[in-house]
């Protein structure tokens, strides 16, 4: 692996100059490094990292890919990493031409990794220097423990999907209630109104004291207001440490929260242990936005690559080739998913409409068919428009929002089902629905979707941790159950509660029944069996799984 040389980074530098034209933003620092089709194959299993920890997984996933590479020679065109600076991987035998197409997807990566909001927590720190940290923090503790190492490798990563990434974005990007000091935001917001209920007259009499005392002593003010507070309410300095404790106490996620209270963890020849699960989280909260921005990211890598590299003169004599390269990434199947076809053809399509003024409150009212086929107000706001959803959405956002009647429409979209043919003993494929409302479910369906599960306090009592899975009609996969709750039960060192829904079996329904011999028409599926949901109790003890219904 060496650095690309100073002619291709010429290239990649036009290529920087014509992005930041039309609007990308990103750090003008990158890096872009030269490998084998074999050795970029590599960096993909490793979640893009190649500073990242070892673990056996990632050399059986190299091991697989090595072995389809050499069945199935192909070309990986780049891998991108969102670090400081941002490094590109490209292929050793790639022409100019080509070049200048994966440098433009690639800066629009880097551009949506560099201001996207679901990426925000990932700007603070440089996470190659902090995986090349952890990879030897780990392989020294390997070296002392052995393959204990690896064990709690496992039991975290069983866990890894649950940590709190919300809730983190949620603390990073929460703009302040006010600029006051949280005393007295929890004085007037919570004290006083939920603990005292003061009248109205009595509140705004605090308040116009509050400001008296500002313009009597400026800085000082405070203190002196506050002063006085604890002469009239004594208690009120016990109960604000009450609730600056139970603030603490709200940890983030389930990984977190066994690293702060396991006893088990606490024990001097443990202690260890704790490193190891901080590295496997933060690697995980790293991936997490990659992870639920796929289409998103993809489609507009896709977007500004075709945009750019169309309009750009180093192209010359290369259309046919790039129409060609273009094709296999940006087409359409008829059955599955292509991320980069997807997102691509959607940020056209809104580009399209915000241009027409079509989210606009007065098309939205408008109820004549032919009227909202022609309405045109001319905007010019659709690439201002695209670059606000660059910025603020993921994918559940994305398709939710924006994938409508005329974008299945127009692309010829649908949705197909899968039946039997009892004659040619074949599955047959067949359009099942053109509507938009079935298209976006089938799409959000495949989307990332980890289940939400929360430790009740109340319930984990006498060292024992209760899990609550709050049940969205997606059950757990029951062949994981066991063995993850037994990784839970040894960080913790206690038993574990995990409370969670599973299906009641229900009895077929009338009108099942296949014709034998006759393919089975799309209008007369099976009727669907109603679904019965029960609240099952699974108690993990000294390695042995029970569960009772409640």
């Amino acid at each position: 692996m060496e650095l690309i040389d100073q002619h291709t980074k010429k290239i990649m530098e036009g290529c920087k100059e014509r992005a930041l034209d039309v609007g990308l933003r990103f750090q003008n620092e990158t890096l872009e490094y030269i490998v084998t089709n074999r050795d970029l194959l590599e960096l993909s299993p490793k979640l893009m990292i190649p500073t990242l920890y070892d673990f056996w997984v990632h050399d059986v996933q190299v091991l697989q890919e090595k072995g389809r590479y050499e069945l199935y020679p192909s070309n990986p065109y780049e891998t991108v990493i969102n670090t400081r600076p941002a490094i590109s991987f490209y292929n050793d035998n790639n022409p100019d031409w080509l070049n200048v197409m994966i440098f433009y997807h690639v800066l629009a990566h880097i551009d949506f990794f560099q201001n996207n909001q679901y990426f925000r927590h990932t700007r603070d720190y440089d996470f190659t220097g902090q995986a090349l940290a952890d990879k030897r923090l780990i392989a020294r503790l390997r070296s002392e423990k052995g393959r204990w190492v690896d064990y709690i490798i496992e039991f975290t990563r069983s866990i890894d999907n649950l940590v709190g990434y919300h809730k983190q974005l949620s603390l990073l990007n929460r703009t302040p209630v006010s600029s006051l000091s949280p005393t007295l935001d929890f004085y007037f917001d919570v004290f006083l109104q939920s603990f005292k209920k003061v009248k109205i007259s009595e509140y705004i009499k605090e308040i116009e004291r509050y400001n008296e005392c500002i313009r009597e002593e400026g800085d000082q003010g405070e203190k002196t207001f506050f002063t006085d507070v604890v002469k009239k309410y004594p208690e009120f300095t016990a109960i604000y440490k009450k609730s600056l404790e139970e603030k603490s106490e709200n940890k983030i996620d389930l990984i977190q929260h066994i690293i702060e209270h396991s006893d088990f963890l606490k024990k001097d020849g443990n202690k260890w242990m704790k490193a190891v699960m901080e590295v496997v989280r933060k690697t995980s909260l790293f991936f997490q936005p990659q992870i639920r921005t796929k289409i998103m990211n993809e489609g507009w890598a896709s977007y500004w690559h075709e945009n750019l590299f169309l309009k750009d003169d180093r192209i010359k004599g290369h259309e046919v080739d790039f129409a060609k390269v273009n094709a296999s990434v940006v087409s359409m199947p008829r059955v599955g998913l292509n991320p980069y076809a997807l997102g691509m053809r959607l940020f056209h399509y809104i580009e399209e409409v915000a241009d027409k003024g079509k989210y606009s409150i007065k098309f939205k009212q408008l109820l004549d068919a032919d009227k909202r086929k022609q309405f045109d107000e001319n905007t010019g706001k659709g690439k201002e428009f695209i670059f606000k959803v660059r910025e603020n959405l993921c994918d559940f956002l994305f398709v939710n929002t924006f994938v409508d009647q005329d974008f299945v429409t127009s692309n010829n979209l649908f949705v197909t089902g899968r039946r039997l043919n009892q004659v040619k003993k074949v599955w047959e494929f067949y359009v099942k629905s053109r509507k938009a409302k079935e298209y976006r479910k089938m799409l959000l369906n495949t989307l990332y979707h980890p289940p939400h599960i929360e430790i009740d306090p109340a319930k984990s009592k006498n060292n024992t941790l209760y899990l609550v899975h709050h049940f969205e009609e997606k059950p757990l996969v029951k062949e994981f159950i066991t063995n993850t709750m037994m990784g839970i039960e040894y960080l913790w060192g206690g038993a574990i509660k995990l409370e969670t829904s599973e299906i009641v079996s229900a009895p077929p329904q009338p009108g099942n029944a296949f014709t034998p011999g006759f393919p089975v028409p799309a209008k007369e599926e099976r009727k669907k069996p109603e679904i019965k949901w029960q609240r099952v109790l699974y108690t993990m003890e000294k390695l042995k799984i029970s569960k009772k219904n409640i």
